[in-house]
């Protein structure tokens, strides 16, 4: 049995993400206890289902701190327990929150949404790294519907590669492990012609090909990704997530991370271009 955990801060997309794997086949539980995981995981296997999702956050309480000891006993019985941890920058929390006037799960304290989003990314604390992590601060409802599809549709017993752009004008994603910068290297944006292109397109990448010095790094993040990979998979990681940033997030990282997609091979890797999925 498959079971896929949601969980992270309020306001992140966790509801959009549970749709989304309802619409994939998966029989989805909102707000459930940790404590109650196991029981229930284990009631709808005996009526068949071999794909189950659950949102699991701080509605649950103080159950949520058993979360890391129920996925150690069912992975510990068979079965194959991934967790999505999603979040945001705290001001995009605050802005969804005010957009849709929702009150957050630990208002009732007296707090203001922003000390609720402390409060809250504290007690999530223990289970942050648990699992992958997926910033959503910048992404639509359906790009985020389509990360979670493609994540869910890896083989998770192999580690999947993750090569995301992104612009350092737009603020760091917050689910990289590694991450390079590549605004040292040439820049088309400076080329009239080539400014409204991005890396996927021939002339872009034509430009970077006559540059020794883009290769080079690439070269170097290849080998370095490489070399620690398998390191990565015996840690029982089934994501790992690289990140290359320029300025503006559409030619240099987005060339870069095409590029490293290719060498590595498209079975079991990702491509995200965040800047140009927001950008439609």
């Amino acid at each position: 049995m498959r079971l896929i955990l949601i969980s992270g801060l309020s306001g992140s997309g966790k509801s959009v993400a549970l749709r989304a794997l309802e619409d994939a086949g998966y029989y989805c539980v909102d707000n459930l206890p940790a404590t109650l995981l196991h029981e229930t995981v284990g009631l709808y296997g005996q009526y068949g289902y071999d794909r189950i999702a659950v949102s699991v956050d701080v509605r649950s309480g103080p159950s949520l701190g058993a979360l890391p000891v129920e996925m150690k006993k069912l992975r510990d019985a068979g079965f194959d327990v991934r967790l999505l941890f999603l979040e945001a920058k705290t001001a995009t929390l605050v802005k969804r929150f005010s957009e849709t006037r929702r009150r957050h799960p630990l208002s009732g304290q007296g707090l203001t949404v922003e000390e609720c989003i402390r409060e809250e990314q504290e007690l999530l604390a223990t289970i942050h790294d648990l699992g992958t992590r997926i910033d959503t601060s910048d992404l639509s409802a359906s790009m985020l519907r389509t990360w979670i599809r493609d994540l869910t549709d890896a083989d998770m017993n192999k580690l999947t590669l993750v090569f995301e752009s992104f612009g350092f004008k737009h603020g760091v994603p917050l689910d990289a492990d590694f991450m390079f910068d590549a605004r040292c290297l040439p820049n088309p944006y400076y080329e009239p012609e080539l400014r409204p292109l991005t890396g996927r397109d021939e002339p872009i990448a034509a430009y970077f090909r006559k540059a020794p010095i883009v290769e080079a790094m690439i070269d170097d993040i290849y080998q370095l990704v490489a070399k620690w990979l398998p390191a990565f998979g015996r840690d029982n990681r089934a994501y790992l997530t690289v990140a290359i940033g320029c300025t503006g997030g559409q030619h240099r990282s987005v060339y870069i991370a095409e590029t490293l997609a290719n060498r590595f091979g498209r079975d079991q890797v990702l491509l995200r271009h965040r800047e140009l999925a927001r950008a439609g």
